[in-house]
Order: C-alpha cells, then structure tokens, then sequence
C-alpha cells in the first residue's frame, strides 16, 4: 500500500521533510524564501510548492557551478 502523504504541510513538517531547524524553515517563510502562507497565526506549506521550490533551487545552483567552470 502507497503512503498518502499530506498536501498541506506544518513547519514542523517540513523542517523534517527539508532536513532543517524549524527555526531555519520560519526564517525562510517569513522572508518569502520559501513558499509558505500564515493561516491564523501558524505558517502551512504546500507539498508540491516546496517540492517545486527544491527543483528551482538546484537547477539554479547547477547553473551557477557551470558558469565558474
């Protein structure tokens, strides 16, 4: 049986799933680094956005280390 993982994230989640402080994950959301929104007065994450994110941020990096070389 496949494993439903949850669309909408907590902090808590995705410092876990990002492998990362939860402060570190709260820094980025308020700074607008990470996708994120505040629903009342907790941040949520969407899955698919973070995994988005995660693909954006190594094709630009991989793009960085080909221009040095």
């Amino acid at each position: 049986m496949q494993e439903r993982r949850p669309t909408v994230m907590t902090l808590a989640e995705v410092a876990r799933y990002l492998r990362i402080n939860r402060s570190t994950v709260y820094r980025m959301a308020r700074d607008g680094t990470l996708p994120a929104w505040k629903l009342g007065n907790v941040w949520r994450f969407k899955k698919d956005a973070i995994e988005r994110w995660i693909a954006t941020t190594q094709r630009a990096q991989q793009q960085k280390v080909r221009r040095r070389a």
